[in-house]
């Protein structure tokens, strides 16, 4: 019997989903093996899946059933795959989607930020659309606040409103609102100056307060914040040029902390400076559960044909190891082998390129046994 048992609530989702948690699952076998470490994964429904089992039962169809929620609440992790696809694309107010079930469950979590970080190997230099030059040193954090913002103010729709329509005639009103409370923005600040000060002394709060007020109140906070981490260097960033930065000189930043939907845009667009969203993981922490996933969608037009890239699922495990478990010799171990495979030239389509030997482009489960290998 192992020394130690961590319970993980473990999320498939739709798509790709099950064969990506197949190898963060193999990998965790693998860790615990060398570990003395038991990880107990138990399959949970959420997105789509989670839509078409409850509406099969004759239930009211719902992206993340209370059985979910509280097996997550109930876990010391969660690992979630992806969620989402055109099956379940219905913007009719009111109806299901997949992707309520990722809010809802970071809501009933008590998730309010969310890590990204973005590392740049050196064997994908080539897989970037960006010039080689300016990749070097690229090693940032996205800190994204996730439970506040337009994501989560009033969404209102009016229909037959005077003047709403073409040429001033009653036709269609909508509204979203983006909304914040000073503890919101202060807690999520406050972690970010925190990581800042471990990593390389450098943070960047993006907002946009020369338009919005949101955004001056984020700016205030974050000034009076960083009057505490005098060794932190902190600057001020509108939305709009931080996503030009990003690819004209994206060295240059350490640890990038912005709102909710300001996140979410930068974070996939940081994504893209190593080449594939295929290699991205993310850890959502916060007062509950935390949880974990890669920063990719489903991608239903490959899902059954086992050539997903598995390589973020798999280091969204090692976050989860650091995070959670405080296993930082096993992420290591974890981190340094997905390193190896990929300096060692393994690939899988979407990271591949037209110097890769063909016997080295791997499909998803052959990527999780050569991460597997290089473990030991």
């Amino acid at each position: 019997m192992a020394s130690k048992m961590y319970a993980i609530c473990t999320l498939p989702g739709d798509g790709i989903g099950p064969e990506i948690m197949a190898e963060g699952k193999k990998v965790l076998a693998a860790i615990g093996a060398r570990h003395d470490v038991e990880f107990r994964c138990q399959d949970q429904l959420i997105g789509g899946a989670a839509i078409d089992a409850t509406t099969a039962r004759g239930q009211k169809p719902t992206a993340l059933p209370e059985a979910t929620l509280q097996a997550a609440q109930a876990a010391d992790a969660v690992l979630l795959s992806a969620v989402g696809g055109p099956k379940w694309t219905n913007t009719e107010a009111g109806a299901a989607r997949p992707e309520q079930g990722l809010l809802a469950i970071r809501k009933g979590l008590g998730l309010y930020l969310n890590l990204r970080p973005v590392r740049m190997y050196d064997a994908l230099r080539a897989a970037s659309p960006l010039k080689p030059e300016l990749l070097e040193g690229v090693d940032l954090l996205i800190v994204r606040e996730l439970t506040g913002g337009l994501y989560f103010g009033k969404h209102e729709r009016e229909w037959g409103v005077e003047g709403a329509g073409v040429g001033g005639t009653r036709g269609e009103h909508a509204c979203d609102t983006m909304d914040y409370s000073e503890y919101e923005v202060e807690r999520v600040v406050r972690w970010a100056f925190e990581a800042a000060a471990r990593r390389r002394g450098r943070l960047c709060s993006v907002d946009k307060a020369n338009v919005l007020e949101t955004s001056r109140m984020w700016r205030e906070v974050a000034h009076r914040i960083g009057e505490e981490f005098p060794t932190v260097e902190a600057c001020d960033m509108y939305v709009d040029n931080a996503s030009m930065q990003l690819v004209a000189n994206p060295g240059q930043f350490d640890v990038i902390v912005t709102e909710n939907t300001f996140g979410d845009i930068l974070s996939d667009e940081a994504s893209m400076l190593t080449g594939s969203l295929g290699m991205l993981a993310s850890a959502s922490l916060g007062s509950g559960t935390a949880l974990y996933e890669p920063s990719h969608g489903s991608a239903p037009d490959i899902a059954g044909k086992g050539i997903a890239n598995p390589l973020a699922q798999i280091l969204s495990v090692e976050l989860m190891l650091r995070y959670s478990f405080q296993m930082d010799e096993a992420a290591n171990e974890l981190a340094a082998a997905v390193q190896r495979t990929l300096d060692e030239g393994w690939r899988t389509v979407d990271i591949a390129d037209d110097s890769t030997p063909a016997d080295h482009v791997l499909g998803t489960a052959a990527m999780g046994d050569k991460v597997v290998e290089f473990l030991g």
